[in-house]
């Protein structure tokens, strides 16, 4: 799809074709990323999928295998990508990845320098976030994982917005040909305090850096190599919780273990519309909510820093 100005749009919609990469819904969290060719087949519990019957088929579509059990084909999105992708490195989810984008101030149109590349799940939602006209430059200094990381890229379909370089950014710093240009930087390295002078010099004027941290002394040093040029210095640790929604009964009072939508939490008797007949109200379906069990703790520390401006 191409937008006014005759630029590529990213997007992750469409029909399915020969050689594109799809990620297979299986059953709630069990899914997995499949690349399409019509000569293949997938085989799971469910029964045997042909690649072939995919072909021409909208992403989204549900597919129906021998045994009569089903997939569902989506489009690789970026969200979708960072629960699939292989983990070379600890990478970042969603919830740290949206935070930051938008407290960079990451819009269609701009330039984002990122360090490391790691597994390369941020990086996918920052290709997003600046398309169709921004683009990322991305750096890790270990050549495979590069490497590994440009091929994802080409994959999932945002090669043309991101380009991957081999650079060790805490030794070198990035290079100088993006001086001045750069929107926002990203840090995501075991000494981000040395590539913070590098940061300050690639930004434009009134630009925003982020440093991704797992520990709280590697941010207190940041943030002390930080207050020579950078101001508005914050650190945010982002706390995912979510619930489960079920309908269920209640036979007596739960306590802290659930609360309950649409009824007494506890037995009530009450007289029904004839008012005789006694019923007991925890028979009644109830809307049950409480918190899920494996709730995602502490990833890291997300520090962030807008350069000053020049006086």
């Amino acid at each position: 799809m191409l937008c006014s100005d005759g630029k590529k749009k990213l997007s992750f919609g469409g029909s399915i074709k020969d050689g594109d990469l799809v990620i297979v819904y299986e059953k709630r969290d069990v899914m997995k990323a499949v690349k399409v060719c019509e000569t293949s087949v997938l085989q799971n519990r469910f029964g045997v999928f042909k690649h072939s019957d995919w072909i021409g088929k909208p992403f989204g579509s549900k597919v129906v295998s021998n045994k009569g059990g089903f997939v569902y084909l989506l489009a690789p999105t970026p969200e979708l990508w960072t629960l699939v992708l292989s983990h070379r490195t600890q990478i970042l989810y969603i919830a740290d990845i949206s935070f930051l984008i938008t407290y960079l101030e990451i819009v269609p149109g701009s330039l984002v320098l990122e360090s490391g590349t790691g597994s390369g799940s941020l990086t996918t939602s920052l290709a997003r976030a600046v398309a169709p006209t921004g683009h990322v430059y991305t750096f890790d200094f270990h050549q495979q994982r590069a490497a590994s990381a440009r091929e994802d890229f080409q994959s999932t379909g945002v090669g043309s917005l991101v380009t991957v370089g081999v650079r060790d950014i805490q030794g070198e710093g990035f290079p100088d040909e993006y001086s001045g240009l750069a929107d926002s930087v990203f840090l995501d390295l075991p000494q981000p305090w040395l590539a913070v002078p590098s940061a300050g010099k690639m930004l434009k004027q009134d630009g925003t850096l982020c440093s991704f941290s797992p520990c709280i002394e590697q941010v207190q040093r940041t943030c002390e190599a930080l207050k020579s040029n950078f101001r508005d210095i914050r650190t945010f640790e982002v706390l995912l919780r979510t619930f489960e929604v079920h309908e269920g009964k209640i036979d007596s009072c739960q306590g802290d273990e659930g609360l309950s939508v649409g009824s007494p939490p506890c037995k009530r008797r009450h007289r029904s519309s004839e008012g005789s007949a006694m019923q007991d109200s925890s028979s009644s379906p109830t809307i049950k909510v409480r918190p899920c069990a494996d709730a995602r703790g502490h990833t890291g520390y997300l520090t962030f820093s807008r350069l000053q401006c020049l006086s």
